[in-house]
């Protein structure tokens, strides 16, 4: 087998690192170098004494991170620089002013984001174990762009982009016969297709990442909407390979089993986090 953790041939003592193939023994609980494995031709007194094995280092712990955190801090940044303003400009009436007015529609929707994030990502800790593991805002390399969430389960990858938006998700299609197929993501009487867009980038993203070690894992993008108008049966969908869906219609797949190891889902998660670190 491939050791998990690092430790000591029994036989000759040789150091085996983390991912070495070597003999690993249940009933003493030690392990033998390859080379160590045959039998041995030499007479019994010649044979080398056990060594303990090594006590492996543990792996120090993967950083989650925290969901909808870079949103609210660009949402408290704003804030705070638009009532930095308002008090400088308005020594007298700054505070009156602040209080009878609203933050601007910009400052707003960071809020509303970061809510969305918040509330879908306490739930995917509450869901998380090992076989359903997550990593919440990571910070794609390169860019300003974040990953909301993202779900390493038995059946594959989920990308997850949480949206707390008002209106009904629905798709539209035009053409189809004679013109091209188009699909499009409504909200309501908002054409959100650019969501979609987006999704598809850090799908991207994700798989880019996981390289070769990850060709065999399915790497899937979800929007999922949270308090959208949703109707009582049905409603969900997909576009391009996408799932649009709400949070309750979500988290049946992520526990749902597949043929992926819990120590594979690990080891992916790991590598996730790593490769993507918190925003």
């Amino acid at each position: 087998m491939r050791l998990r953790y690092a430790g000591a041939c029994r036989e000759c003592a040789a150091e085996l690192a983390q991912g070495t193939s070597a003999i690993y023994e249940r009933a003493t609980k030690t392990v033998r170098c390859l080379d160590c494995s045959a039998p041995s031709t030499e007479p019994a007194s010649t044979v080398a004494i056990s060594a303990e094995p090594t006590p492996a280092e543990p792996l120090p712990e993967v950083d989650s991170g925290v969901a909808g955190a870079s949103a609210r801090r660009e949402f408290e940044r704003r804030k705070a620089r638009r009532e930095a303003k308002i008090r400088s400009d308005h020594k007298r009436l700054g505070g009156l002013i602040l209080a009878v007015t609203d933050d601007p529609q910009s400052t707003r929707a960071w809020d509303t984001g970061a809510l969305g994030e918040e509330r879908l990502g306490a739930r995917l800790n509450t869901l998380a174990d090992d076989h359903l593991r997550v990593l919440h805002d990571r910070r794609i390399p390169g860019t300003r762009a974040n990953i909301d969430h993202i779900a390493v389960t038995r059946n594959g990858i989920y990308v997850i982009d949480a949206k707390k938006y008002q209106g009904r998700p629905t798709l539209a299609v035009e053409g189809g016969l004679i013109r091209p197929r188009v699909e499009k993501l409504m909200v309501g009487r908002r054409d959100c297709t650019k969501l979609v867009d987006g999704v598809l980038k850090q799908v991207d993203v994700v798989r880019g990442v996981l390289g070769d070690a990850g060709k065999d894992v399915e790497v899937r993008g979800v929007l999922c909407f949270v308090e959208a108008d949703w109707p009582l049966i049905g409603g969900s969908f997909s576009t391009r390979g996408v799932d649009v869906c709400w949070p309750k219609k979500l988290y049946p797949r992520l526990r749902a089993e597949g043929a992926i190891s819990i120590e594979r889902v690990a080891d992916l998660h790991r590598s996730l986090a790593a490769a993507l670190p918190p925003a």
